[in-house]
Formats: C-alpha cells, structure tokens, sequence
C-alpha cells in the first residue's frame, strides 16, 4: 500500500457503459479526478470547514503512513491495500449485466477487489454487494491457473481447488476472497466505455477492519502483475498520466487521470527521468538526487530504499513529500533560513515549520532534482495553508522510505511510460487541461 499523509483526497468517477476497446489502435482514454472533498464527493460534508476538512485528512494520512512503513521494512513483495482512509474512489462495473461499485482506487497496490455475496463476515458498506452468480461472465480461477500464480504468497488453495486470496494490513484491517475473472467496464470524459473481459479480481467473502461503507473494494493501480495498469496493457501501451488541480483552485475544474495515447506527455517545457525496477514492483521508484533552496543544493544522501538509483516513490495519493529525518532537518533550516515571518505551531500538531500568514511571508523557490530532470516548484506545492492564519511547508519527515506526495506534483502533466520506464513532468494549468 501507498502512505497518505494529509490534503486533498480525490475520488476517481467512471461511468458503466459497456463496448469494448479496439487493442490494436491503442487509442486513449480519459476520467475525472475530483477531490474528496468537493460536493461531487460521497464524502463531501457541507457542515465542515476548509480546515476541519484538512484536519481530518491529516490524521487520517498518518495512520495510513504506519501501515506504509511496516509494509517497506519487509522483503517481501506484498502489496497491501489501503482501508477507509483510503486517496481515491473509483466508478467501475463488474460482470454481465454489468454491476456499477464504487472503490478505493490505490497506486500503491495491485489487486483489483470488491465485497461478494454471500458476506461470511463484511464490513458495512451502504450499496448492494456484488452476487457473482448474477453475472453470466464470472468464473472462479483454479489454484492451477497462471494468475492465481501472479498472486504469489497472497494466495492459496481451498478444498475445491479455487484459487484463495489474503490479505492483512498493519492496523488489522484484513481482506480474504475467491479469486475470479469477469468483465471490468471502465468510463471516459469522451463517453466511450472500455470493456475488459476475463480480468482478473478478488471476490471478497470475508472483510473487516477500518474500511468506510460508502466503498466497496480497492481497485490497484500499481505496476504489479494484476494492477488494472498491468490488465490493461498493451491496449494502453504502459502510459498513463494525470493532472491535479491546485487545492486551493475554486474554479470547479476537475483533474483528470489518462490512458493510453492520451497518457502521452510531449512538448516544450517538458523533463523525465527514469523509472527504477526494483521490489516491490507495485510502487513507482525515482532517484532523488538533491533539492535546492534558492541556490543552496541540500544532496540527498538516500533512503531505507536505496542511497541511489530508486531511492524515493512518486505517488499521487500521498500528499506531503515525506523524506528521511536528517534531511528534512536540513532542508527545513535551510527554508527558514531565507523565509522572513514569523515562526508558529501547526495547530493540528502535525507539520513541523509553520509562519503565521497574518503578516506577508516570502516563500523560497525549491527545486527537486531528480537524475536527468529537474522540477521547479512553486510556492502553492510547498507551502499549505492549514488554518487562518497559519501556513506550513507541506514536507514531512518519515523514518523508511521517502515519498514524492501529491502537492509537489498539482500543476503539472505527470506521465508514466511502464514500457520505456520513465516519468516526464510538464509545467501545467491544470485546470485547463
């Protein structure tokens, strides 16, 4: 699973028309990302403000970032999901006649799951439960099957020889099903539906933990075997991209996650740098090299993951750019150096170097370097406004791993390339994208 710590959570919407997708025009496709958030969210609480909302996802993104560590302190290649603190929501339909659910979408895990009756022991969850045998498409997958293989140690073989998935989570959180084929229907912004058949996904019968009932599942967007990247393919040729819109932004805009030749990011403006192979292939690992404050050049001397090549994941559902303690420290000294306001607590108790925004503060220019690119970032994806009169650098310290988060990447055109394994960043206006 990814970590999550604070901000802005987006809900991916997808409609749940069927047609199929011609493979060999490797055409691309669109959907809308919408902040968790905003009115158009199951979430969305008209009773809380701009500040209890960002509270909220704070402490939420923390308990995420606790499971995340546990999961990297580890050599297994165990992909873990995330529960009801879950980043995204996602619209997709299963089966035939397709039944629409709605999930948590997750770049840092694979498997493509949802609730199935009959429910041995579910967690509550305010629509129907997917009913295998009322879809014409659906099949059970054997223990002697290539994908229950894909599944590794998260599998195993009931009585019957059905194919068995497990899995548990660090806050106990825990998902045990059948694992099965059928029909994925996914939407567009251009109306055109995508058709997937005999993908691959876990019919849960036995759920239970810090899940939210207003989900159904999780639907993994990692670069693992079984990740819905992964199942789509050739028919997306390993691209996919997204743009996210400022937090701060009110015009209403969306952002919007890409596939296929639409996930494509060209142009002038544009920088890339290599995506790293390594365990587990669920996450999406970068080399940091350094990040500079002004002209100061802090050198990022690594992380548990590596002192060099792959040494930090980018992932759009963390919010704050985490990064070890000793270098935090040292960019944050460096921040304060050059800041002119004055120093305050964050009143969440939460992010570490705050200036009361009563009084004008100047903020400084950082620059990420990443091996062969380098990332200028402005001030809305450094600094966070986290009560009235409180601004906060939007950068945190974690002790396994560092994470490239969610604010460092709104206003530009991020895109993947799994098959020549890079990722390019483009200076964006989201909303017009």
């Amino acid at each position: 699973m990814t970590p999550s710590i604070v901000l802005a959570i987006f809900t991916l919407v997808l409609s749940s028309i069927i047609s199929s997708i011609d493979a060999s025009s490797k055409g691309g496709f669109s959907v809308e990302l919408i902040n968790r958030d905003s009115v158009s969210s199951p979430f969305y609480n008209p009773d809380e403000t701009d500040t209890q909302r960002l509270a909220n996802a704070l402490h939420r993104s923390m308990s995420r970032v606790h499971r995340f560590t546990q999961t990297i302190s580890t050599t297994s290649a165990q992909s873990e999901l995330i529960s009801a603190q879950g980043e995204y929501l996602m619209r997709i339909s299963i089966g035939t006649p397709a039944f629409e659910i709605l999930a948590i979408a997750d770049t840092g895990s694979d498997l493509i799951w949802t609730q199935c009756e009959p429910c041995e022991e579910c967690y509550e969850q305010d629509a129907p439960l997917f009913n295998p045998e009322s879809s014409s498409t659906y099949r059970d997958l054997s223990c002697s099957s290539s994908s229950c293989k894909l599944l590794g140690e998260e599998s195993s073989c009931s009585r019957n020889g059905t194919c068995h998935y497990s899995y548990s989570y660090g806050d106990k959180s825990y998902t045990n099903g059948n694992v099965a084929a059928d029909t994925i229907t996914l939407g567009s912004t251009t109306g055109r539906s995508v058709a997937l058949p005999r993908s691959i996904f876990g019919c849960g019968h036995d759920n239970a933990g810090t899940f939210n009932k207003k989900d159904s599942g999780i639907i993994g967007l990692g670069g693992g075997s079984v990740s819905l990247i992964s199942q789509l393919g050739s028919q997306i040729d390993g691209k996919f991209s997204y743009c996210l819109v400022p937090i701060s932004s009110t015009t209403g805009t969306s952002s919007k996650i890409n596939f296929g030749q639409n996930g494509v990011v060209s142009g002038q403006g544009v920088v890339s740098t290599p995506l790293v192979s390594k365990n587990p292939d669920t996450f999406y690992f970068l080399t940091l090299e350094a990040i500079s404050v002004g002209n100061k050049r802090i050198e990022f001397e690594g992380s548990s993951f590596g002192t060099t090549e792959g040494n930090i994941i980018i992932d759009s559902g963390t919010t704050l750019t985490l990064v070890p303690p000793d270098f935090f420290s040292e960019l944050s000294s460096a921040i304060d150096d050059v800041v002119k306001g004055t120093r305050v607590d964050d009143p969440n108790g939460i992010l570490s170097l705050c200036y009361s925004s009563i009084s004008e503060v100047s903020l400084p220019t950082l620059t990420v370097h990443f091996s062969g690119a380098d990332v200028k970032l402005n001030p809305l994806n450094t600094f966070v406004q986290v009560s009235d009169g409180v601004v906060c650098l939007a950068f945190g310290s974690i002790e396994s791993g560092a994470i490239y988060g969610n604010l460092s990447q709104m206003n530009f055109l991020i895109g993947y390339d799994l098959e020549e394994k890079t990722v390019s960043f483009k200076p964006t206006d989201c909303t017009q994208h």
